[in-house]
């Protein structure tokens, strides 16, 4: 079978070519429909936009998109014209913890303010929202839930915007972008949003751009009305706002969920949905990471030992010191590794 995939989803290429299929690897900003015309099956990332005018009159039977979001992905042409599409759910919610991890810890250090004086928000209780508040829980944050689906299908436990604004001073977002539907989430942090804050919070996005009204947030950032903004998804990308870029405490090129074990377990995710779709019987082939350089952190806190893993602030300076290479720091990310990859000692 032909299958066309964006270069850059690790492991996949030789994965695919092991099960027997032809693969064709590109940039998946410049796939085109003369790419795929004869090809059955696609496999893409964000950047590549999945509707008519990709599709019509091309092979395509199957796509899969190593990410957790679809909104790239034309659902309902998929549908009609019996196209099976799958995504990646969870698969980097781990990596997207640890940047909201080491974020609050970065913030939290600089401004001298203890974990336990934190009060989160966490708009969007999903996979990767549960995992953010059962670690703000385990680390003794006072923390706010928003949900409106999961409450409406009756769940308890949360809270309305208008309390997270009124007692929050760290607000994070992790909700799936829509625009339609009773709960939409485009534009969700507006003017309204930010002129309601009461803690002058930090104001992390790690979910999708327009879920925060760039040039409200900017506004927020230069009336004061908060403390910090740390934007990894950016409205318009790769073409974002530089003067919101300039104001930003952290500010990362759309690389929150870029761990290699989060794109392992995406890739994997891709070949065992495809397999399903083809019908393959033999043993998938393994994939494996190896063990990092330097496993052995030690550190007097777990918050210095995670810093010490990773620390976004780095990543934000090659940013603020070239917005013009938003896609190839992006693209040419050194997929950084997980805490559970170290051997953590604490002193």
């Amino acid at each position: 079978m032909k299958v066309v995939i964006d270069e850059k989803i690790p492991f996949l290429k030789d994965a695919l070519s092991r099960m027997g299929h032809v693969v064709y690897a590109m940039p998946g900003n410049r796939i085109s429909k003369n790419d795929i015309h004869d090809a059955e099956a696609l496999f893409v990332r964000t950047r590549t936009i999945c509707d008519a005018s990709l599709l019509d009159d091309t092979s395509i039977e199957f796509i899969g998109t190593a990410t957790i979001g679809y909104d790239h992905i034309d659902r309902n042409y998929c549908h009609t014209h019996n196209i099976k599409w799958t995504n990646a759910p969870g698969c980097n919610a781990d990596a997207v913890l640890q940047y909201i991890q080491c974020t609050i810890y970065s913030w939290a250090k600089r401004n001298n303010i203890a974990q336990e004086d934190i009060t989160l928000g966490v708009i969007g209780v999903g996979q990767i929202g549960q995992r953010v508040a059962k670690w703000a829980a385990s680390a003794g944050m006072r923390l706010l839930l928003n949900d409106p689906p999961r409450e409406a299908a009756g769940e308890q436990g949360f809270a309305p915007l208008e309390k997270i604004a009124d007692e929050c001073n760290v607000i994070t977002f992790h909700p799936t972008l829509t625009k339609d539907g009773d709960y939409p989430s485009f534009h969700l942090a507006d003017s309204r949003f930010f002129l309601s804050l009461r803690k002058r919070p930090l104001i992390i996005n790690a979910s999708r751009g327009p879920v925060v009204d760039n040039t409200a947030l900017l506004e927020a950032c230069n009336n004061n009305l908060i403390g910090a903004a740390a934007i990894d998804v950016w409205e318009n990308e790769p073409d974002i706002n530089i003067s919101l870029l300039n104001k930003a405490y952290i500010a990362t090129p759309h690389i929150a969920g870029y761990s290699a074990e989060g794109k392992l377990n995406a890739t994997r995710m891709m070949i065992e949905a495809f397999a399903a779709h083809t019908n393959y019987t033999k043993e998938l082939p393994h994939i494996a990471l190896p063990f990092p350089e330097n496993r052995d952190i030690s550190a007097h806190t777990i918050q210095e030992a995670l810093l010490q893993i990773y620390s976004p602030e780095d990543e934000t300076a090659a940013l603020k010191n070239n917005p013009e290479k938003f896609e190839d720091l992006r693209n040419n990310y050194k997929l950084r590794r997980e805490p559970s990859a170290y051997n953590i000692t604490i002193i």
